[in-house]
């Protein structure tokens, strides 16, 4: 029997469940069985791409972001205790699982119940420093006692000095076994014929993510190049729709999305960490507009943009003049790191 090792990426956009992608696929490549445990969008995308796998469905945290940006923070605290009933909820129902099915493993992507000390529990996070303003020290801290209850934390970057998540990845000390697994990214490169002027990637919670749809959606009407669109919203079939100059998509699965990318001249879209980790994966140039009030994604652009490599600004500040700006940053790089997934996951061998 194949070891049978559950992935449970965070329901929280798509970019957790996309980077678990590769993961993924290299369990499959090294003989191993995954399940795929997560909610939502994430697990919808997760079933399009394997849908060969077993599946389990966890507790939803249910977050959603404030209208404001500034009221983000107070949104979360808000919701605190209904977040803390969901990971009360999901740690309940992953000890229902092990009890009834064989697992040697489990890789949980920011999903912070998804552990058991009956089996190897590695914990996914490009965010060892939780930026959150005046009390990022204490969202640290939190963050942190949380990730000494897996067995190790995986961090998707290098730890050098030539890094992806800055200050959210690197600390000086940290109690649990860190190791840095390099940049992970589902998609592949291809010297191919650029075919879109602009490609547009939205996901996200509600309600920015529909809120960004519907300034961009106005924005570029009067934009005479050719756009691709992709909405970022799930369903269970894929659709197209042609607008003007636009090609609108709900969404994209992975290949059809890699093809895309390396057919534009440029992406825009938010700043979170695994698009940062698939544009610079493709050497893209990209314009990033960060979710209003999510200081991770606003660390991210804000330092993207004075390392010189990508134009960024606020959504209430978004209009066309603003990518007369992109002509002057270099683009994304990749960053080259071989990953040795079989000493990875050695973890795993256990008895």
């Amino acid at each position: 029997m194949k070891k049978r090792i559950l992935v449970a990426p965070l329901n929280w956009g798509l970019g957790h469940a996309t980077r678990s992608i590769p993961i993924i696929n290299a369990l499959i490549y090294n003989d191993f069985e995954p399940i795929i445990a997560s909610d939502g969008v994430a697990l919808t995308l997760l079933r399009k791409e394997f849908p060969h796998l077993a599946y389990f469905e966890l507790p939803s945290y249910n977050v959603t972001y404030a209208k404001k940006g500034r009221f983000f923070k107070l949104k979360i605290l808000k919701d605190s205790p209904k977040l803390l009933k969901a990971i009360k909820a999901e740690k309940k129902a992953i000890d229902n699982f092990l009890e009834k099915n064989y697992v040697c493993g489990i890789i949980s992507d920011n999903r912070l119940g998804v552990r058991s000390k009956k089996v190897p529990s590695v914990f996914i996070t490009h965010q060892l420093n939780v930026l959150s303003g005046n009390t990022t020290w204490l969202s640290t801290k939190i963050h942190q006692k949380i990730i000494k209850k897996f067995d190790v934390c995986w961090v998707p970057d290098t730890d050098s000095a030539i890094n992806l998540s800055g200050k959210l990845g690197h600390v000086k000390s940290f109690d649990i076994p860190t190791i840095y697994i390099g940049p992970l990214s589902r998609l592949t490169k291809h010297h191919c014929e650029i075919k879109n002027d602009i490609l547009i990637l939205i996901s996200g919670p509600e309600p920015q993510r529909t809120l960004l749809e519907e300034k961009l959606l106005f924005e570029f009407k009067r934009y005479k190049g050719n756009i691709v669109f992709v909405k970022g919203i799930m369903e269970q079939q894929q659709t197209m729709k042609i607008v003007g100059n636009m090609v609108i998509y709900n969404f994209m699965t992975s290949d059809l999305l890699e093809r895309t990318i390396n057919e534009s001249a440029l992406v825009i879209s938010r700043s979170g960490y695994t698009t940062v980790m698939d544009l610079a994966k493709l050497n893209k140039k990209a314009f990033f507009i960060p979710t209003p009030g999510q200081f991770e994604q606003e660390y991210l652009a804000k330092r993207l943009t004075e390392i010189g490599l990508v134009a960024s600004c606020k959504q209430n500040d978004f209009n066309l003049n603003e990518l007369n700006k992109v002509a002057v940053y270099s683009g994304l790089n990749t960053i080259n790191f071989e990953v040795n997934y079989k000493n990875l996951f050695s973890l795993f061998q256990r008895k």
